[in-house]
């Protein structure tokens, strides 16, 4: 694990956020757009292609590779103007390909300045969601950042008086 540089001259305080379909993707948005702008840090946006199985046509993989990404700039750009709605930070958007722990973990190595993961927790009656448990739960006593899990019911009101 690679020092975090985000205090250092020339650099500045990050905040990640994961970007999915879930409902309360939003609300980690929101919060982690503004507390970027609210601590003059940046905001990065990470969105992950899990990897597909199906491998017995090349062709067809390619096809399906495509409409993923198409997908994940589509879903990128829109949460970037909520971001842009909520703050006045321009997120950094990233895409990536593989296991969505793996490459959180990969691209917090590889960015030294990211000091904050931002989840949302699921509003459902099965629990706070697949990432949040996974990394929040499992992963928490060695993730190499702070992890900040932002309740999915918060209304924009009440992320905007905390955040």
């Amino acid at each position: 694990m690679s020092k975090r540089k985000s205090t250092e001259a020339g650099h500045r305080r990050k905040f990640l956020a994961v970007i999915d379909d879930t409902p309360e993707c939003s609300r980690a948005v929101i919060y982690a757009a503004r507390r970027a702008e609210r601590t003059s840090g940046g905001l990065v946006m990470l969105y992950v292609i899990e990897p597909t199985e199906f491998q017995h046509w090349i062709g067809v993989e390619n096809i399906m590779r495509a409409e993923a990404m198409d997908e994940a700039e589509e879903v990128l750009a829109r949460f970037a103007d909520l971001a842009r709605r909520h703050s006045s930070v321009e997120p950094e958007l990233v895409i990536r390909e593989g296991a969505k722990s793996d490459e959180i973990t990969a691209l917090i190595e590889e960015d030294e300045d990211i000091a904050i993961l931002v989840l949302a927790a699921g509003t459902d009656k099965e629990g706070p969601g697949p990432l949040v448990s996974s990394i929040a739960g499992k992963l928490a006593p060695t993730f190499p950042v702070p992890i900040t899990v932002v309740p999915g019911t918060l209304t924009d009101d009440d992320i905007a008086a905390i955040a």
